[in-house]
């Protein structure tokens, strides 16, 4: 059960993604074709594309933890193997879990908030920032749950 609900998570996650994506290269494309072809250049692609940079960018970072494709130095766990090989995995979870709460959940909603309550809105399409900056806290409970998930299938391979 617990699978198949990461399961349908990182397919919607990967859609919205290539969907993102392809909206990008769209606007981006049109961008070009405005300014140079059309000689008058589009107002709101510029930043268009710059939030759905943001949106692509924590998303990714979010579908990555969950792949547990990220960056990493594993120097010290290909040394390792069994109980402490296992302990280690679950502490670099949990400490990524840490920084996902503080820093992406937590500084997020911080974000959002203030923002929210500054009523600050993009200069051009007129969206307010709250808006864009929600992907943050978004991502990082994406990230906590991968986390949850990781140290889950950890103690499960300890315990058999």
């Amino acid at each position: 059960m617990v699978q198949k609900v990461k399961i349908n998570l990182d397919r919607i996650i990967a859609f919205s993604l290539s969907l993102l994506m392809g909206l990008m290269v769209l606007n981006v494309t049109w961008q070009v074709i405005s300014r140079y072809v059309v000689q008058n250049p589009s107002s709101f692609t510029d930043e268009l594309s710059r939030y759905m940079l943001i949106w692509l960018g924590m998303l990714g970072a979010a579908y990555v933890a969950g792949q547990n494709k990220h960056l990493a130095i594993d120097i010290l766990p290909n040394k390792l193997s069994g109980k402490p090989k296992m302990k280690l995995l679950i502490l670099i979870n949990i400490l990524v879990l840490l920084f996902a709460l503080i820093a992406m959940v937590l500084g997020g909603i911080n974000l959002v908030y203030i923002t929210y309550i500054l009523e600050q809105k993009s200069a051009t399409l007129q969206i307010p920032l709250a808006y864009i900056y929600t992907i943050i806290p978004l991502s990082g409970l994406l990230v906590i749950y991968y986390q949850l998930f990781q140290i889950s299938q950890h103690l499960k391979q300890s315990n058999s």
